[in-house]
């Protein structure tokens, strides 16, 4: 009885706190931050359900209830407990929450690269003493050599240095390779490096991979092959990425096994951006790797180490 149509929404972008879903109020109309576990609760202002939280409204009367959580195991982070459903700051790096005995975090400080640019030629991370992150500092150096450490990503014309507002004219573009998938199967991340922005400056640039689904069917190597050729799925599929689904449906290529030993990972790849729809209707695109040809070799990733502790293998350059 509460809403009001046409919908009224504020017009500034929503703001939540890091780890806070975004979603619907009860009239369906307006995303809003969703209250987390422990928190005041009511139809307008719903609990976190991406984290299994629900409002119980049997402790507070008048419409109100408070955030809490289906049952579910409890985690234990260096001695302490925390409850299913909790949200906690280990440090002042990481927020994470507890689901079903597992442990996600998500970090508050950004790991973004910067290299020298005209408009920061020596750019230097400094501990601040009052703050957690580290944060970016432009050293000033003498007026002779202000562009002396950022012309390795601008174009070597003697006749006149790059303005600041003329960046992209006279940047040199440079990307290195694609990271190896994060993950062995399933969904993961691939990340590179390139300055091909407006403003010319080296930033990280990431992808979502899929070596192989985590219940796939390897198919036996003919005889005298030591390897599975790059298979095709024979149906074609929806991909999934954080409880949303993608809009197409799509018959990939993913890598198969080596019968000798080594390790069979892509090759030649290309990136295609993929929409996906989350189930409150919303919609976004992620650029995501689809494979053209998979090889074998020694250099294998641990199952599934997001960080890559001690696999460094790169994949050839991108492929439209």
């Amino acid at each position: 009885q509460a809403c009001m149509f046409p919908c009224q929404c504020p017009s500034q972008p929503l703001q939540c706190p890091a780890g806070t879903s975004h979603v619907w109020d009860a009239c369906g109309c307006c995303k809003v931050c969703a209250r987390q576990l422990g928190e005041i609760c009511s139809l307008h202002r719903p609990c976190d359900h991406h984290k299994g939280l629900y409002c119980d409204f049997s402790k507070i009367h008048r419409g109100s209830g408070i955030c809490l959580a289906h049952e579910g195991a409890t985690c234990d982070l260096l001695g302490k407990i925390y409850l299913n459903g909790e949200s906690f700051q280990p440090t002042c790096k990481l927020q994470c929450i507890c689901m079903d005995g597992a442990i996600g975090c998500i970090p508050l400080c950004s790991d973004d690269l910067r290299l020298p640019s005209p408009e920061c030629p020596n750019p230097r991370r400094v501990k601040f003493h009052d703050k957690c992150c580290e944060e970016w500092v432009c050293e000033e150096g003498g007026e002779e050599n202000h562009f002396g450490t950022a012309m390795a990503v601008f174009r070597d014309d003697p006749a006149h240095k790059p303005e600041l507002n003329n960046m992209q004219e006279n940047c040199l573009v440079q990307t290195t390779e694609w990271s190896a998938c994060s993950r062995s199967c399933g969904m993961g991340i691939s990340a590179r490096v390139t300055n091909n922005n407006p403003q010319c400056r080296l930033e990280k640039e990431t992808r979502l991979c899929m070596v192989r689904p985590c219940d796939f069917s390897m198919e036996k190597t003919e005889k005298g092959k030591k390897c599975v050729r790059t298979p095709k799925q024979r149906q074609s599929f929806h991909f999934e990425f954080s409880g949303c689904t993608s809009t197409r449906s799509y018959r990939p290529r993913f890598c198969g096994s080596c019968s000798d030993g080594r390790c069979c990972t892509p090759f030649l790849t290309s990136t295609v951006d993929v929409e996906f729809r989350c189930p409150e209707g919303d919609f976004f695109q992620r650029k995501m790797m689809f494979i053209k040809m998979c090889t074998c070799h020694y250099d294998c990733p641990r199952d599934n180490d997001i960080f890559l502790a001690t696999h460094h293998r790169r994949m050839i350059g991108d492929h439209v």
